[in-house]
């Protein structure tokens, strides 16, 4: 399957599980990714910001990449190929199509300032991979420390047929995701799915504003499935409802630094991976912080009873 500006639902940002000892754990891999499927994720999205890409070797990236890819079956699956030279991320891009992924997705090294640099960045990155791999730009500048305008996105678009996705992660960027709808609308703009990170934070109203869904990894991707559907059938105040509920741990989730340590830690508990293991370098939970986490996943199952007994 070959992804393309339709494409929208949920696609989880996936861990790369870990045993304690820094080997990559494939059976949960496995386990994740039939996760995913049964609460209903449209795709998925591998080897992403906070799938620890920097700490694999080249051979491990494509294995990893691989056994989701087989794993999803018909789910399609983005695969993360930032890297610092075009040779690592066209090998990447190759052996992840080849495996059957549906697309990849390019971030842009935090060294372009002007929007001739990202422009003329992206022109490359794809002349390198080719133009007929169907991509995602990634517009992240809080940890990319690259601003994207929508007046260069418009033109990274339109210069790069292949490009069918933006993963929107600007902040504050509602403003930004109007503005791409409008001139969609008035046909400045070819069609763009445009899915959405920064944990989820704003995704109750990304949704509102035009956005075609989530592409980010909250421990609970059910609940960001529920919120996208809700939104679509018209149900505002239930799609509201649920995400408040659910809002504490997300800002919690979004903490720098340890933001992967306690995703992992709720996703082991919720038997989705096996261990909350990272690979070194890494910064763990401190015992105060994971008597916090508890103390916020027994509120939440007073809300929603997929949190109940995590707390204790």
């Amino acid at each position: 399957m070959s992804l393309d500006h339709t494409a929208k639902g949920v696609y989880p940002i996936a861990p790369t599980p870990f045993d304690a000892d820094g080997r990559i754990d494939f059976d949960s891999i496995d386990k994740m990714t039939d996760f995913y499927r049964s609460v209903g994720s449209t795709g998925m999205t591998v080897l992403g910001v906070m799938g620890e890409a920097p700490k694999l070797d080249g051979a491990e990236a494509e294995a990893i990449a691989t056994r989701f890819i087989k794993r999803a079956g018909d789910l399609p699956v983005i695969v993360g190929v930032s890297a610092p030279g075009f040779a690592a991320m066209r090998s990447l891009a190759h052996a992840s199509m080849s495996a059957g992924a549906a697309g990849v997705m390019i971030a842009p090294p935090n060294t372009l300032r002007t929007d001739d640099q990202i422009a003329g960045y992206y022109r490359q990155a794809i002349e390198a991979i080719g133009s007929d791999i169907p991509w995602v730009i990634q517009d992240y500048p809080l940890n990319f420390s690259v601003v994207m305008t929508p007046g260069v996105i418009r033109r990274i678009v339109t210069e790069n047929p292949s490009c069918v996705m933006v993963k929107h992660e600007d902040w504050p960027g509602l403003e930004k995701i109007s503005t791409l709808r409008a001139w969609q609308a008035d046909g400045s703009l070819r069609p763009i799915s445009i899915l959405c990170g920064n944990g989820g934070l704003f995704l109750d109203f990304e949704t509102e504003r035009g956005a075609s869904g989530a592409m980010t990894g909250y421990a609970f991707p059910d609940m960001l499935v529920d919120v996208v559907r809700l939104t679509a059938e018209g149900q505002r105040d239930a799609a509201h409802d649920l995400f408040d509920a659910h809002l504490p741990l997300l800002r919690y989730e979004q903490q720098p630094a340890v933001g992967l340590a306690i995703r992992k830690f709720v996703m082991a508990k919720r038997g989705i991976i096996a261990s909350d293991a990272q690979r070194k370098p890494a910064i763990g939970m401190s015992a105060a912080a994971k008597a916090e986490v508890n103390y916020l996943l027994r509120r939440l199952a007073l809300k929603d009873p997929r949190a109940a007994g995590l707390g204790e």
